[in-house]
């Protein structure tokens, strides 16, 4: 939203949807979000959609929009991006994690910069991770929790595809073939069981 704010009086007639699956956790965010929204001037252009809907709906989610933006905190394999992709999407993501995996910067999607690498030396778990109360977990080196991906780089790439529409398709059209050749449930399933036979007959 705040790279959003950034291109507002330059991009083309634009729209920000967002669906979460309802649940406490998200509630609290959407609120803090619809706020941020508020202060940057961009209400109007905001919606968050929380109802429970069909897994087998979202392609069609999916496929109603022109950029699917997500840049996350933390993504171990980006699933949704990559669900993105196979609907001939250009995605917006960050520079780390499973994404620098399973995205192509520049051919298909555009990948913010980290701004922002956060680590802990230590988290508090409960019942909800089969824990007691409060318990402790140290960790001998420091774990990265969360990453904030540049703004001024979102802004530049959202503004990119909104206003090239030629550049949309082009990516769209390159995500959906690399996503195919390399991540079809059935190519995955033949790799993992290329692996296997490997990993047992060195045993």
């Amino acid at each position: 939203m705040q790279g959003l704010a950034i291109i507002d009086t330059k991009a083309p007639d634009w729209k920000y949807v967002c669906k979460v699956w309802p649940q406490p956790r998200t509630r609290i965010q959407n609120l803090a979000d619809l706020e941020m929204a508020n202060r940057l001037g961009i209400e109007k252009n905001v919606t968050y959609t929380v109802n429970t809907i069909s897994r087998n709906f979202m392609p069609y989610l999916l496929g109603a929009c022109d950029i699917y933006a997500a840049p996350s905190r933390l993504e171990g394999f980006g699933m949704p991006q990559v669900e993105a992709g196979a609907c001939e999407k250009p995605v917006i993501g960050i520079r780390a994690m499973g994404m620098l995996d399973t995205l192509i910067h520049g051919k298909t999607a555009f990948l913010a910069k980290i701004a922002k690498k956060i680590e802990v030396n230590e988290v508090t778990l409960g019942d909800e991770s089969g824990f007691g109360d409060k318990h402790r977990v140290i960790f001998e080196t420091p774990r990265t929790v969360d990453y904030r991906a540049n703004v001024n780089d979102i802004a530049r790439y959202l503004l990119d595809l909104m206003a090239d529409a030629e550049l949309r398709k082009k990516m769209g059209k390159a995500a959906r073939e690399h996503i195919v050749k390399n991540f079809d449930y059935r190519v995955v399933a033949k790799r993992f069981i290329e692996i296997m036979k490997g990993k047992l007959a060195l045993e």
